[in-house]
């Protein structure tokens, strides 16, 4: 039996059901399903880091598969570590960059994905101005092809003040991203004394989002607040563990 194959199978017999068609972005939802559930994740954890390169790069087709299966992927993992040692957290610093994370064959840090991967080749501390010219082979091979800046609003890192976490598809991806921007800024978003406060994600990734002008106009589109010449804060993060937030999305 081929592993493709085998791997179709083990997806099937989940009593879990998606929409995607997708066996690895699935393989990601099963695994994120399983710690929602509160069930073993030793079988899935397994499987993705049996699979090989070539398997995960001729299989994540397009952007919608990639970002569904690493974001995913991401959200799981942080579910599974931190649950069973909580207390690498309180090292936030080096937590991140740890290579805890092993997906075809690589030795991956939760830094590698978002950055890496996710955002492609981004560095970490430049605001998401620069691009990493020298990335490591595995990373061109798997990353996407354009960023997105509704992932900041999807990834969850652990801390109370992140995203909640749920479990995107492929095929339903871009409707899915708006309802958790929406979610998210709508929640994290108020005016105060005449000044517009919002999270502290749109300073870190400034580049991401446009710069200024952008920020101002994703507030806008994703809140319905008039941002105009409003002075706009940001609040403090609460890097709070904070495990097991789930929701659905439609």
């Amino acid at each position: 039996m081929s592993r493709t194959i085998a791997l179709l199978i083990m997806v099937f017999a989940s009593n879990i059901c998606f929409a995607s068609n997708n066996v690895f972005v699935k393989m990601s939802q099963d695994l994120l399903a399983a710690t929602q559930n509160r069930q073993s994740t030793d079988k899935i954890v397994a499987e993705i880091s049996n699979l090989s390169l070539e398997q995960l790069e001729s299989g994540l087709k397009d952007d919608n598969e990639k970002f569904a299966f690493w974001l995913n992927i991401y959200n799981g993992f942080i579910q599974v570590i931190l649950n069973e040692k909580p207390e690498l957290y309180e090292d936030r610093g080096s937590f991140f960059k740890l290579k805890m994370i092993k997906i075809a064959g690589q030795d991956l840090a939760f830094a590698d994905i978002e950055h890496g991967i996710i955002r492609r080749s981004q560095y970490e501390y430049f605001l998401g101005y620069i691009t990493n010219p020298f990335a490591p082979a595995y990373e061109k091979k798997l990353r996407v092809d354009e960023r997105d800046f509704r992932i900041h609003f999807a990834l969850n890192c652990g801390a109370k003040d992140c995203p909640p976490v749920a479990i995107y598809d492929d095929t339903k991806l871009d409707s899915q991203l708006d309802q958790s921007t929406t979610r998210y800024l709508k929640e994290k978003t108020s005016i105060r004394d005449g000044a517009v406060y919002t999270t502290t994600l749109f300073k870190w990734f400034r580049g991401d989002f446009g710069g200024g002008d952008g920020i101002r106009k994703i507030i806008e589109k994703y809140t319905g607040i008039k941002v105009g010449d409003r002075t706009l804060n940001t609040e403090t993060y609460d890097w709070t563990l904070s495990l097991g937030n789930f929701i659905e999305l439609t």
